[in-house]
């Protein structure tokens, strides 16, 4: 693997908030030619981590695809001035945890669902067995929980922690009451959400009704278009084009109409509204999510 990812970009979101950005790069892979969550996956869709920043305090939303590029983020952090680093995880997935390490030495906050899912799968992600390579080994586990929300500071800058069962049934967006940004983790995607739990729809579409009703003047996801999140970021029709994602998603479950679709075809009329934008690597997730969800009608665990 590089010892630094040369393709991360900083971007300057506003005052008081940064996103380190990584991947979508044609034709490159960052850890490996063979196949492996972190090309395959995150840096092949793009990802993005995001720190809020004031005085000598700093809040890192995700640790990013590596302890490397995490350091960066540490580096960068610091160049700025920073000495009080705290860490918050959106939820437990690889390609938000796997730079914990970089952060060993600071209070790495989560809540309790992500924490007893870190700790019940520690043993096969720091073997590899979870997910196959790289190993993320050590994987550092949160040394602060919470249940339901919470709020914090970084130095004048207000944060709220808001618990969203929505891809995950640990997630947790990050919300900045003084501008109304939010930022959602795995919990949004541009172009579509990426299923693990197929048996947690129906939920995930409550999660969805929940997140419509919130006041906020931006989504930023962590996957999603660098030039969007970098410009005015995405609206209510990200949500919307979510729901309708999921909602075909279940239909396509027993009709093998909408399962024979290809992703253009399927989210048809978000793309024309341009709530969100084709990028052809999501046609595998695609592919993929349909997989999960006819399997979990058939019984298939």
């Amino acid at each position: 693997m590089p010892d630094e990812p040369s393709t991360m970009r900083l971007l300057e979101l506003g005052p008081h908030l940064l996103g380190f950005y990584d991947g979508r790069v044609p034709g490159k892979r960052y850890h490996s030619a063979e196949p492996n969550w972190l090309d395959d996956g995150g840096y092949a869709l793009g990802i993005c981590s995001y720190a809020i920043v004031d005085g000598v305090s700093a809040i890192v939303y995700d640790t990013h695809l590596s302890v490397a590029h995490a350091t960066l983020i540490r580096r960068a952090l610091e160049a700025r001035g920073v000495r009080d680093i705290r860490v918050v995880l959106s939820h437990w997935h690889l390609d938000h945890v796997a730079g914990n390490a970089a952060f060993a030495d600071c209070e790495i906050i989560a809540c309790d669902e992500t924490a007893r899912l870190l700790l019940e799968k520690r043993a096969e992600i720091e073997a590899g067995s979870l997910d196959g390579p790289p190993v993320i080994s050590p994987l550092i586990l949160p040394t602060t929980t919470f249940s339901g929300g919470l709020e914090l500071s970084c130095g004048n800058v207000g944060v709220e922690l808001r618990p969203l069962d929505i891809h995950s049934r640990d997630g947790v967006a990050l919300y900045l009451p003084a501008d109304g940004t939010l930022l959602a983790g795995d919990t949004l995607e541009d172009t579509v959400t990426y299923v693990d739990e197929p048996g947690r729809l129906q939920a995930h579409l409550a999660g969805l009704a929940e997140v419509a009703g919130w006041d906020f003047s931006r989504i930023l996801p962590n996957h999603g278009a660098a030039e969007r999140i970098a410009g005015a970021g995405y609206d209510g029709g990200l949500i919307d084009a979510t729901r309708i994602y999921v909602e075909r998603l279940l239909a396509a479950a027993t009709d093998e109409r909408w399962a024979a679709l290809p992703l253009q075809a399927f989210v048809a009329e978000p793309l024309a509204k341009g709530s969100i934008a084709y990028f052809e690597p999501y046609e595998a997730v695609h592919r993929s999510n349909v997989a999960k969800v006819q399997a979990t009608v058939h019984g298939v665990p």
